[in-house]
């Protein structure tokens, strides 16, 4: 949801799935519903990343952030909702998201911590941000800029 322009050539748009949903939204349409269109340049799951190696200059990892959401949940449709395994699925997303970056790549990554404290996703990544900045209305949505170190990648134990 953060692209501006999804079609831009530049930038390869990838998402688990391609879907249009339609929820209750009395806010937009006369007849109570919301619709949004995820329709990503490719499929793709982001513990493994359908690249080769260092092909990226910039990477952006914008994982789903609920742990907690119910069938209906209007969030949960948007954004996707996080497995019962989520420590290891983030720990694989980081690691994948590295392994596609070049040697001093860099990589932008998105959390919200309304059910998930920030501290508890950075323990996961094998690399510290370099910084990063709040946002949101209510000041839980987190921007965080990391970049590969230019030496080399096995001393980070990304597996």
């Amino acid at each position: 949801m953060m692209w501006f322009d999804k079609t831009n050539p530049v930038a390869v748009f990838g998402d688990v799935r391609r879907e249009i949903i339609t929820v209750t939204d009395r806010t937009h349409r006369e007849d109570g519903t919301r619709s949004i269109e995820i329709n990503p340049d490719t499929l793709m799951d982001f513990r493994a990343l359908p690249f080769e190696n260092d092909s990226f200059k910039l990477v952006a990892f914008d994982p789903p952030h609920l742990e907690r959401a119910g069938p209906k949940s209007w969030l949960a449709a948007k954004y996707g909702k996080l497995s019962d395994n989520w420590r290891d699925d983030l720990r694989k997303g980081f690691a994948e998201c590295l392994r596609v970056l070049e040697p001093g790549g860099t990589l932008v990554f998105k959390w919200n911590e309304t059910q998930v404290k920030v501290r508890e996703v950075l323990e996961l990544a094998p690399i510290a941000p370099l910084f990063g900045q709040v946002s949101g209305r209510s000041g839980m949505t987190h921007w965080l800029v990391f970049m590969k170190p230019i030496q080399a990648i096995d001393a980070l134990e990304l597996t």
